[in-house]
C-alpha cells in the first residue's frame, strides 16, 4: 500500500474514533451537573483535564458527596496511565520543543490506540493529530452541550440521569475488561476492595484503596 494511502487511513480512523468517543462528551456534561459542578466548571474540566474516565471518577466521587482532595487523587491514579503512553509514543512522534507540552495533552487511550495501529511512523503521527484534534474538539463541544442542557432541569436526579455519570463511566472501561481475563480478575478484586471499604470510608477514598489490588498483578 503507498504511503499516501496509509495517511488516508490513518486520518479516516482518527476522524471515526475521534467523532464516536467524543459524543460521549453529552454524558459527562450532564454528569457533571447532576454531581453539582457549574456549566463552566465542568467546560474547564474537559479543557484542562481531557481525559474521560479520570472526569468520570472525579464527578462521581465529588457527587456521592467525596471531598475534592479524594477525588483530584482518584482522578490521578486513573489518568497516571497516560504517562506510561507517552513514554511509548515519544520515539514515534517525535515532538520537539513547547510542542511538547501541546502534544502531551492529546496522549490518552484512543489516540495511543490509534497511533499504534498504524503501519509506519508517518502514519502514526497523522493518525494522532487527526485523532486529538476531532476528539478534543468534539468532547469540549459535547461537554458544553450536555452541562448547558442539562442545567436546565430543575432536579436532573428526577430524570435518573444521576445515573449516567457511573453508566458512562462502566462503557469506558468494558471494552478494556472485555478482552482479558487478567483485566476482569483484576477489576473484581479492585471492586470487592472498594465495597468492602465503603462504609468506612468517604467517597472517594475506597477507590484510591482498590489499587491495592495492582500489586497482585505486580507480585504475579
Amino acid at each position: 500500500m503507498e504511503p499516501t494511502t496509509h495517511r488516508s487511513a490513518a486520518v479516516r480512523d482518527g476522524l471515526g474514533v475521534g467523532l464516536a468517543v467524543g459524543l460521549s462528551g453529552l454524558a459527562f456534561g450532564a454528569a457533571a451537573i447532576t454531581a453539582g459542578l457549574s456549566v463552566a466548571q465542568a467546560c474547564v474540566l474537559s479543557l484542562l483535564a481531557f481525559t474521560g474516565a479520570s472526569q468520570f471518577a472525579l464527578t462521581g466521587a465529588v457527587g456521592a458527596g467525596g471531598d475534592l482532595l479524594a477525588a483530584s487523587l482518584g482522578a490521578l491514579l486513573l489518568g497516571g496511565r497516560n504517562t506510561l503512553y507517552g513514554l511509548r509514543l515519544a520515539d514515534l512522534l517525535q515532538v520537539r520543543g513547547p510542542r511538547k507540552l501541546l502534544a502531551a495533552q492529546g496522549v490518552i487511550d484512543e489516540t495511543t490506540a490509534v497511533a499504534m495501529a498504524q503501519p509506519d511512523p508517518r502514519s502514526s503521527r497523522t493518525a494522532f493529530v487527526t485523532t486529538f484534534a476531532t476528539l478534543y474538539l468534539t468532547w469540549n463541544l459535547t461537554t458544553l452541550a450536555g452541562a448547558y442542557g442539562t442545567s436546565f432541569l430543575g432536579d436532573p436526579a428526577v430524570l435518573g440521569l444521576d445515573v449516567v455519570g457511573p453508566v458512562a463511566f462502566l462503557a469506558i472501561l468494558w471494552p478494556r475488561l472485555a478482552g482479558s481475563a487478567e483485566l476482569r480478575g483484576l477489576a473484581a478484586v479492585a471492586a470487592a476492595i472498594a465495597l468492602c471499604a465503603t462504609p468506612f470510608f468517604p467517597p472517594g477514598v475506597p477507590v484510591l484503596l482498590s489499587a491495592v489490588a495492582v500489586l497482585a498483578v505486580m507480585v504475579r
